[in-house]
């Protein structure tokens, strides 16, 4: 996240989740402030071919430049301020402050945009943000609605979205790192995506432990996940093991703290050797390293 989000000040309505994402980690500085607002404008230059990095609520040099690219195409003037015309030139991508509509499946806007960057900050991903209110919207809705305890309907209504306003969740246990090697990718967006925990890159065959004690939900082949393993914590926490080349547990059985759950690989959708890890907490993936003791 290099992208200093100086200039979001100048979008009407904006919504800032800079607490909600420093509360998980995700941010540094305050300066670094994400606004949804900025995710749907970076959502709509996307879906516009103008766009191709994170859409990660940050106003940096990527999202000026493909702002200014979006005038220059539109006839408009060229200064990389998002008024009323440039919006207008992102067609139903532009449309609709959030908040100003009860947002619910088929609809496409900038306000779904924003609801959907709003999700994947409190970890309910939804695999891209795309102002489209599809099934994976519809299904995140529902994920953090049963979360919070809201009315499971998958509208998001005025109380959907100022439960969104709020800090994203975080564990309630405390975790061992799960094996000795560096932290690589981060926990929070990835292109039009949210990566939903941390990755530690490691040769292949580095010893993989259980980060607490609990029980094993499920071992084994999971898409892509590829081998992995499933922990349950108690609390309705679990941790997740993924891209395994070997699993050493098997589902229903009691581990400890450090105990050995399988082997680093690069099974199902990996590029490389690494242990994919995630804490989830009652349906909601945190970053891992705020439950990391």
């Amino acid at each position: 996240m290099a992208h200093a989000g100086r200039d979001g000040r100048r979008l009407r309505g904006i919504v800032v989740v800079a607490a909600a994402l420093a509360a998980c980690g995700a941010l540094a500085p305050a300066a670094q402030a994400a606004s949804a607002n900025v995710a749907a404008l970076q959502a709509g230059l996307f879906a516009r071919g103008l766009y191709s990095s994170n859409v990660d609520g940050l106003r940096g040099p990527a999202t000026s430049a493909a702002v200014r690219a979006l005038q220059r195409r539109a006839g408009l003037v060229v200064d990389g301020i998002v008024g009323p015309r440039t919006r207008g030139a992102l067609g139903r991508h532009g449309r609709h402050r959030y908040g100003s509509r009860a947002l619910r499946p088929g609809l496409i806007g900038w306000d779904v945009a924003a609801l959907q960057f709003l999700l994947e900050s409190h970890g309910f991903a939804l695999g891209v943000v795309d102002g489209g209110y599809g099934p994976r919207t519809t299904a995140a809705v529902q994920r953090m609605q049963s979360h919070y305890g809201i009315a499971v309907d998958g509208i998001a209504g005025p109380q959907t979205m100022a439960t969104l306003r709020g800090p994203p969740p975080r564990s309630p246990l405390s975790f061992a790192r799960p094996i000795s090697a560096p932290v690589g990718d981060g926990f929070g967006p990835r292109g039009a995506g949210f990566h939903e925990g941390v990755d530690f890159p490691a040769p292949t065959g580095t010893a993989v432990f259980a980060a607490g004690s609990g029980r094993v939900e499920t071992a084994g082949y999971n898409d892509g996940f590829g081998e992995s393993v499933l922990l349950a914590h108690g609390s309705a926490v679990e941790t997740r093991y993924a891209h395994l080349s070997s699993i050493a547990v098997s589902p229903g059985q009691a581990v400890s703290t450090g105990t050995l759950v399988g082997r680093v690989g690069s099974t199902g959708h990996a590029t490389g050797p690494h242990l994919h890890f995630e804490v989830i907490s009652a349906g909601a993936n945190v970053n891992p390293l705020t439950a990391l003791r």
